[in-house]
């Protein structure tokens, strides 16, 4: 089975990444890692994880899950010589969760500083897919310009926007929602959030929401 890259950069929202490669390894998906040298500082922050390294099994299983160390290879952000660094090397795509804006115009502009703008780079010259979650707010015109650039490339922009429809009570749904959507983009099934069917309105029609 091919494996998915996973790359996490420096915006808030690292449960959101955490929670996404824990769902892989429980689906039996070999996932490849690029953690960004910012992205280990918001790690600690909002996780209060400080491991000593991010390769070692000890520290993979704290982060990502006991069972991660059998599933879960992680990669340094500066080492250029990784398999996925080559768009030679057979994936079935690439997830930037939570995405910067830094690494959004880097890889908008092909423009390779670290492994993740590299391994991105290769999702698009070789046509894989490739599904980008900012995490900002606002946004400004710059931000807009290069989604809508990427978009216009082939990846997929799912920005971290949960939907509340479903009755959402806690932040493991809210999290489970947006990963969730990130899944539905890369064909995976899961049972993270409901489905919407419709609902009566009070006329007593069915109303169809998006």
């Amino acid at each position: 089975m091919k494996p998915l890259v996973v790359g996490v950069t420096g915006a808030s929202g690292v449960l959101y990444a955490k929670r996404l490669v824990e769902v892989l390894v429980e689906a039996g998906r070999p996932v490849e890692v690029v953690i960004s040298e910012p992205a280990r500082l918001v790690i600690h922050e909002e996780l209060g994880i400080r491991p000593r390294s991010f390769t070692a099994p000890e520290d993979l299983a704290g982060l990502f899950g006991s069972a991660s160390p059998d599933w879960v290879r992680v990669y340094s952000p500066r080492d250029f010589t990784a398999p996925i660094a080559s768009g030679s090397y057979p994936v079935a795509g690439m997830i930037v969760i939570p995405c910067s804006m830094g690494t959004l115009g880097a890889i908008a502009s092909g423009i390779s500083q670290n492994l993740i703008h590299r391994a991105a780079d290769c999702m698009l010259k070789e046509n894989r897919p490739l599904v980008l979650v900012p995490r900002e707010t606002p946004l400004s015109a710059i931000h807009l310009e290069n989604m809508l650039k990427l978009a216009r490339l082939g990846a997929r922009i799912v920005p971290a926007m949960p939907g509340f429809y479903a009755g959402t009570r806690s932040l493991q749904e809210i999290v489970d929602f947006v990963v969730g959507k990130v899944l539905d983009q890369i064909g995976i099934e899961h049972v993270l959030y409901p489905r919407w069917t419709g609902s009566l309105n009070s006329a007593g029609a069915l109303e169809q929401r998006p």
